[in-house]
């Protein structure tokens, strides 16, 4: 099926008259020509929406009418989305002659697992898309790597892409897309001393002095009676007197 979209030409412009079209479920965009030069126009958002959901990629090729009126084949420049919502909010088109060559970016998805990765190893996809240049007629939404014949230790640079003679990279050949690395060495697990923050050799320390401690409150707790107590130790060094008669005695 076609992909078609209709649009009418917009004579307000501006962010206020932007937000009103939202709205009233209208999308804003413009439409270049060939030399650059920008013409207003305005989208159907549910529609322009249900288009996008039949494709895995913005590069889209699309058959547009103004007003009723055929304008020919058009590419999806960029799509603009809310932050926050992810809501499209504006697009740019830009008309095209299907004999003339494109420069853009398109995606690169891996195929397959890794043997590298069957041994344990982990792919990391470095490059997301590659910009070539082609004819519209053979533009893909992606191109599809077998990564299968990677071990670890292996990578897959831009230059290894084969691609075919339908496409001029522009991207640098040295640049790598895909790599299958070492598998990260987990960390030695603390022991059960470290996990509760408790030096090795630490604990008799600890519990020496929560002894010290107890003794002291015991001895704190006990200090009110060895006061009381103290007056037998008292009374008995009074009671030494007779001890000095008797030594008195003595030199009698």
């Amino acid at each position: 099926m076609a992909n078609e979209v209709a649009a009418k030409k917009r004579e307000k412009t501006g962010s206020a008259e932007a937000r009103r079209m939202r709205l009233a479920g209208r999308l804003p965009g413009v439409v270049y020509n060939n030399k650059g030069e920008a013409s207003h126009i305005e989208l159907v958002l549910h529609d322009f929406e249900r288009l996008l959901q039949h494709h895995t990629s913005e590069n889209l090729i699309v058959d547009l009418t103004v007003d009723g009126a055929a304008a020919g084949k058009a590419l999806l420049k960029e799509v603009q989305h809310d932050p926050i919502t992810g809501y499209v909010v504006h697009v740019d088109l830009m008309a095209i002659s299907m004999t003339q060559k494109l420069r853009l970016h398109i995606e690169i998805t891996p195929v397959g697992q890794p043997a590298g990765v069957e041994a344990g190893g982990i792919m990391e996809q470095v490059l997301r898309s590659v910009e070539v240049e082609c004819l519209p007629a053979d533009l893909v939404e992606d191109f599809k790597v077998d990564v299968s014949a990677l071990k670890i230790g292996d990578s897959m640079l831009v230059r290894d892409l084969e691609l075919g003679d339908k496409y001029t990279v522009i991207t640098s050949g040295a640049l790598a897309v895909v790599a299958v690395a070492q598998p990260r060495e987990e960390e030695a697990a603390p022991d059960a001393a470290a996990a509760t923050g408790v030096a090795a050799g630490t604990e008799p320390e600890v519990i020496a002095k929560g002894k010290k401690e107890e003794e002291g409150e015991e001895g704190a707790e006990g200090k009110p009676a060895a006061k009381g107590g103290a007056a037998p130790a008292k009374d008995a060094k009074a009671g030494a007197a007779p001890a000095k008669d008797a030594k008195g005695g003595g030199k009698k």
